[in-house]
C-alpha cells in the first residue's frame, strides 16, 4: 500500500482540524471537556481528531506504530510498543488544550514520523492561524511552503529565553534576562522561536508527542535540541527536561545554566 506523501499528510491534518476541531473552537458545550488526571484536559475534539488521524495513518502504513496522546492516556503501554518501533508515528490532536478550551488561537495539531529512533518528517498545522510549518530531515523547514531558518543570537547579546514551566517564569538562568511564560503550545512555541519571539524554550518534561515535530523543525532551521544534562534529545528519549535553542552556541550557553537549575530543584 502507497504511504503518504508530505502534502498528503498535511492535507490531512487541515482537513481533520476544520471537520472536528475548528467547529468547537469557543463553542464547546460542557460534557465535551473533561480532566484526565486534575488541571489535565481533554476534549471530544481532542479524541475524535486522534482516531481520524491514526486511522488514516494506520491505512497507509500498516506496520507502523501510532502513538497518540489520548491512546496512550488511555493504555500505557503503547509507549514500549513506541520506543521499540522502527517505524512510528506521534500525533498530538490538539497541542494547547487548555488554551483551546480557554478560546485562545495558540493550539495546534502536530505529526511526526521516526525511521530508526530518529525524526525524520514532521508537520504543524496552526488552525486558527492558518499556518503550515513542515520539516524533513536533509531537506529543511518551511512555513507555509516557504523555506525558512532560525537567526543566531546576535555576539554579545543575552538570550532571551521563554517557559513553560510556571515555577520558572518570571526567573533567570544566572545571569540570563528574566524568562518568560512561553504561549504554552509547543505546537506554538517552536514556530515562534524559528521566527525570532525567543531564543531559547526550556521544557520539564520530553513526551514524544509534544516535541518530536518540534525537534525536527527547530534543527532542519540551525537550531538545536538536548537535555539539561548535555545528552542529545532524541524521539525516544523520555528524561526529563529539555532546552531548545536558535542555535547551538545559544543551546550551549543555555543548557549549562539550565543544568544548573534542573539540580536544584
Amino acid at each position: 500500500m502507497p504511504g503518504l506523501s508530505t502534502d498528503a499528510v498535511l492535507d490531512l491534518l487541515r482537513d481533520v482540524a476544520a471537520e472536528v476541531i475548528t467547529p468547537r473552537f469557543r463553542s464547546l458545550a460542557a460534557g465535551e471537556v473533561m480532566e484526565k488526571n486534575p488541571g489535565d484536559l481533554v476534549t471530544v475534539a481532542d479524541r475524535e481528531a486522534e482516531v481520524i488521524i491514526t486511522a488514516r495513518l494506520l491505512e497507509a502504513y500498516p506496520d507502523a506504530v501510532v502513538l497518540g496522546e489520548e491512546a496512550h492516556s488511555a493504555d500505557p503501554s503503547l509507549m514500549d510498543r513506541y520506543l521499540a518501533a522502527d517505524h512510528a508515528f506521534t500525533v498530538d490532536p490538539v497541542d494547547g488544550t487548555k488554551n483551546f478550551v480557554n478560546g485562545s488561537p495558540d493550539h495546534a495539531v502536530m505529526v511526526a514520523e521516526t525511521l530508526s529512533g530518529e525524526v525524520v518528517r514532521s508537520w504543524i498545522w496552526q488552525p486558527e492561524h492558518g499556518v503550515a510549518w513542515v520539516a524533513e530531515r536533509g531537506s529543511g523547514t518551511w512555513r507555509d511552503g516557504e523555506q525558512v531558518t532560525a537567526t543566531p543570537v546576535p555576539e554579545g547579546r543575552s538570550p532571551e529565553g521563554v517557559t513553560s514551566m510556571w515555577a520558572l517564569r518570571d526567573s533567570s538562568l544566572g545571569d540570563l534576562p528574566r524568562m518568560r511564560l512561553s504561549w504554552v503550545c509547543c505546537g506554538v512555541d517552536y514556530p515562534k522561536l524559528i521566527e525570532g519571539a525567543a531564543d531559547y524554550l526550556l521544557y520539564s518534561r520530553s513526551n514524544p508527542w509534544d516535541h518530536a515535530p518540534g525537534s525536527l523543525l527547530v534543527t532542519e532551521a540551525g537550531g538545536a535540541i538536548g537535555h539539561p544534562d548535555g545528552t542529545q534529545y532524541g524521539p525516544r528519549s523520555l528524561a526529563p527536561g529539555l532546552v531548545v535553542a536558535v542555535d547551538p552556541h545559544t543551546f550551549t550557553a543555555v543548557q549549562r545554566r539550565a543544568h544548573e537549575a534542573f539540580a536544584r530543584r
